[in-house]
């Protein structure tokens, strides 16, 4: 048993979210998932800017790194602020020590040119070297000829694509239109109401699911690879492999807590130079499954990048000035908020 793991890694993110925290009401109680989609998430997306997109990464990768999280796979969308997006929140988590891979998901929500410019994005920042995937939001805020052009895109680039898929019901329909695109290096999150099996990696957000509503996503019985995510909602992820656990559990009581560890050492595959981190954790059995599923409040105390830097001492961070973070970020959620 011992108090040091590698580094974390999240596997599907929404920096952006950090800012949302205390955000005014909807103009109306959102009833089921896509009224919350609308009159929440897609309301704060229009309202964002570069500078507001900077300080919410910069603030959800110094959390992240908090809890011991050093790699985040990003999903991000910002219609009136897509160009350069994807290098603010490369730049942000960068200055922090926090590995990030970005993508831009692309829709059609906004207009066909809008959809296009959304790929450009990811042409753009993967093209000159910057570390990605192709976006994606879900199937059906896409036409066929954007779920085509994005997935061709991804091939022609050499990368995936990190897509929702099945989230809520009025996506039932994304097996069906995925099933001839999605490749092995695909993302697929959530797969709550997936009818079929779809080549990729399943990106299981427990949490998430349940504050929307939307289902228990099974991913225990799928074939597929399974790493988890947060979907938006920090980066805290011995407590979503606790949360994913304790999920499953209440469906199959056979299984155990290192089915859910599991999931968390998948992250790997698709960062795999956390594994070369070092997080210096506040308890003495941190890498056990069996002691990590039943003890909440393990925090991170030290993380030391796999090239020697000390990135959090004494659970500061050491790049950036936290109290600094945090005012940028609070005033940055004030200028969203006065948009809404």
């Amino acid at each position: 048993m011992s108090s040091t793991t590698p580094g974390l890694v999240c596997g599907h993110h929404h920096l952006y979210s950090s800012l949302a925290r205390g955000m005014p009401a909807p103009p109306q109680q959102p009833s089921n998932f896509l009224e919350i989609l609308q009159q929440v998430w897609w309301r704060l997306d229009c309202a964002l800017d570069l500078d507001m997109i900077y300080w919410s990464a910069k603030l959800g990768a110094v959390e992240a790194l908090m809890n011991g999280t050093t790699g985040i796979i990003d999903h991000h969308e910002s219609p009136n602020a897509i160009e350069g997006s994807l290098d603010v929140i490369a730049q942000a988590c960068e200055e922090v020590g926090v590995k990030v891979v970005c993508s831009y998901g692309v829709t059609d929500r906004h207009g066909v040119e809008a959809g296009q410019r959304g790929l450009e994005e990811n042409r753009r920042f993967i093209a000159n070297g910057g570390r990605g995937m192709v976006g994606v939001h879900a199937a059906f805020t896409c036409s066929d000829e954007l779920l085509n052009a994005a997935a061709g895109l991804a091939v022609d680039l050499g990368v995936g694509v990190h897509i929702h898929v099945a989230e809520g019901i009025d996506d039932v329909a994304a097996g069906e239109r995925l099933e001839g695109l999605a490749q092995e290096n695909w993302l697929l999150v959530h797969c709550v109401h997936l009818d079929r099996d779809l080549r990729g990696t399943i990106v299981h957000n427990p949490r998430s699911n349940m504050n929307n509503g939307v289902g228990y996503a099974r991913p225990a019985q799928r074939k597929n690879n399974v790493i988890l995510g947060t979907d938006g909602i920090g980066a805290d992820m011995l407590e979503e492999m606790r949360l994913a656990y304790v999920a499953y559990r209440a469906e199959d009581v056979t299984l155990s807590p290192d089915l859910a560890w599991s999931w968390l050492d998948n992250g790997y595959d698709f960062i795999p130079e956390c594994r070369n981190d070092q997080v210096t954790w506040s308890y003495d059995h941190s890498d056990s499954p069996w002691h990590v599923a039943f003890t909440p409040g393990i925090r991170a105390i030290d993380v030391r990048s796999d090239d020697g830097e000390v990135l959090l001492q004494d659970g500061q961070p050491t790049r950036v000035d936290l109290s600094e973070v945090r005012r940028k970020a609070s005033e940055a959620a004030q200028r969203l908020f006065s948009k809404l």
